[in-house]
């Protein structure tokens, strides 16, 4: 490819394109991004980070402005940041973008090389044994990974609610409910304002009566668990607020300000989680879950390495 195709700035737009060589911004511009690598350093056990969360971070500990012309600044000079290899790329994620693997090997060595590795990692499903079922649901899909973090130890899987309104995705959900069963709990974290609150409101309506019409027993059932962002949250952390969006039908009858869920530190979020997890979960069950675990991880490594007897 010709160095003409290779340039880091697009021709037609000047933007950047790629990486970012000899990047030299301007004193403004270093202050905010060695404000921004403070925010990655105190919550670094949490990456990624989303640019919301590090622009909420910036607003309470630097005094940053709350605006969104300068959320969209801060989003520009993190990319750049990224682009000259200032800022890791796993620190943020922006990301949309969605897949489906295929479970795909070289050759037959490789696939037992990848059963070997799966066998000394393997984890014992820690809700197979519980009352109930837990899911976690949550607005922004960049959070995924930092939730996941905190409730892949209970083995409750984390999903994006971003399309939870979305016909497919409640009756997905409650045919999940009742394919495992059981009683399940829906742990959901949005932010708090108009729209959220009726979405909540309307899906856990929907998908309650999905599982009442098409569960096999009485004793499955769905309950919904606002998790985070509640009004009484936003008010214990004093965090930033804004008037509700006039444009929002949904706004007629809304007292107070609105808020982002990332306006809660990370730690406080993953706090939070684990202890909405935890009030559902039985701790004797889950220690003789670990105990299995070892031991089975053990045999399973066993057969895989030297095959059946």
């Amino acid at each position: 490819m010709s160095e003409h195709h290779l340039s880091t700035a697009s021709r037609k737009t000047g933007r950047a394109r790629g990486y970012i060589e000899n990047y030299n911004p301007q004193a403004k511009t270093r202050e905010l991004l060695e404000q921004a690598q403070a925010v990655l350093d105190e919550y670094r056990q949490y990456w990624p980070l989303t640019c919301r969360q590090i622009f909420y971070r910036m607003v309470g500990a630097h005094g940053y402005d709350k605006t969104e012309a300068a959320y969209s600044r801060l989003c520009h000079h993190l990319a750049n940041a990224r682009r000259a290899r200032l800022i890791p790329f796993k620190a943020i994620r922006d990301d949309g973008v969605t897949t489906r693997y295929n479970l795909h090997w070289d050759d037959k060595d490789a696939f037992l090389a990848h059963l070997r590795y799966i066998s000394k990692n393997y984890k014992r499903d820690k809700l197979a044994g519980q009352e109930y079922h837990i899911e976690v649901w949550c607005e922004a899909a960049g959070m995924l990974p930092q939730l996941h973090e905190t409730a892949s130890p209970y083995s409750v899987q984390v999903y994006s609610s971003g399309g939870f309104d979305s016909l497919t995705a409640k009756k997905d959900l409650a045919d999940r409910i009742c394919r495992i069963g059981k009683p399940t709990i829906i742990l959901h974290l949005g932010d708090y304002d108009p729209s959220g609150e009726s979405i909540f409101e309307s899906v856990a309506e929907d998908v309650a009566a999905f599982v009442e019409a098409d569960r096999p027993w009485g004793t499955i059932t769905v309950d919904f668990e606002r998790v985070a962002l509640t009004e009484d949250q936003v008010r214990h952390y004093d965090l930033p607020t804004a008037p509700a969006k006039a444009t929002d039908s949904r706004s007629k009858g809304w007292t107070g300000g609105t808020c982002q869920l990332e306006a809660l530190p990370p730690n406080v979020i993953a706090d939070i989680l684990r202890e909405a997890i935890e009030r559902h979960f039985d701790f004797v069950q889950y220690g003789m879950d670990e105990a299995s675990e070892e031991r089975e991880r053990e045999e399973v490594t066993r057969l895989l390495l030297t095959g059946p007897t």
